[in-house]
């Protein structure tokens, strides 16, 4: 039987976001996975040396809000300037409190487990992307290179 691996598209670059597929592929990693992390379009933003990540309350319906806001506030008020600073602040904070390890440490995790990341060269080519804003610990390539990795693996995600 060949090795357990795992591919995961990832295409949002939120902080709520962030999690899902660092989560994944470092608990896959763990488990004994081959895993590739495929980046394209707002994905790349966590791949970048700088993650200044925030969380949009706009059009996310199942965030729960702080004083159940969620019941009273109307979904209109969450494009208030100032708003996204808020809950973004906000997140970070329940992150710390509770525990929970950051996006950089989770990404760290994966490089340090031996996780294969791969930005999309179309998507920072189309969005005039320097490779210098990125992490030195990936590869370069486009949907081609990710298919020779989903064509093989077992488990195949996009998030």
């Amino acid at each position: 039987m060949s090795e357990k691996s795992l591919t995961i598209i990832a295409t949002k670059g939120t902080l709520d976001w962030a999690y899902p597929p660092f989560i994944l592929s470092s608990t896959a990693a763990a488990l004994g996975y081959n895993v590739t992390m495929f980046f394209t379009f707002y994905g790349l933003q966590l791949l970048k040396k700088d993650l200044s990540l925030s969380v949009s309350p706009l059009g996310n319906p199942g965030m729960p809000m702080p004083m159940a806001m969620d019941k009273w506030f109307p979904v209109l008020g969450t494009a208030i300037p100032g708003m996204q600073a808020m809950m973004t602040g906000m997140m970070k904070n329940t992150i710390k409190t509770k525990g929970v390890a950051t996006v950089a440490e989770l990404r760290n995790l994966c490089l340090e487990a031996d996780v294969k990341m791969i930005g999309c060269q179309m998507t920072i080519d189309l969005f005039d992307i320097k490779h210098e804003d990125l992490i030195d610990e990936i590869d370069l390539g486009g949907a081609a290179t990710y298919f020779e990795h989903a064509g093989e693996s077992n488990i195949n995600l996009f998030v």
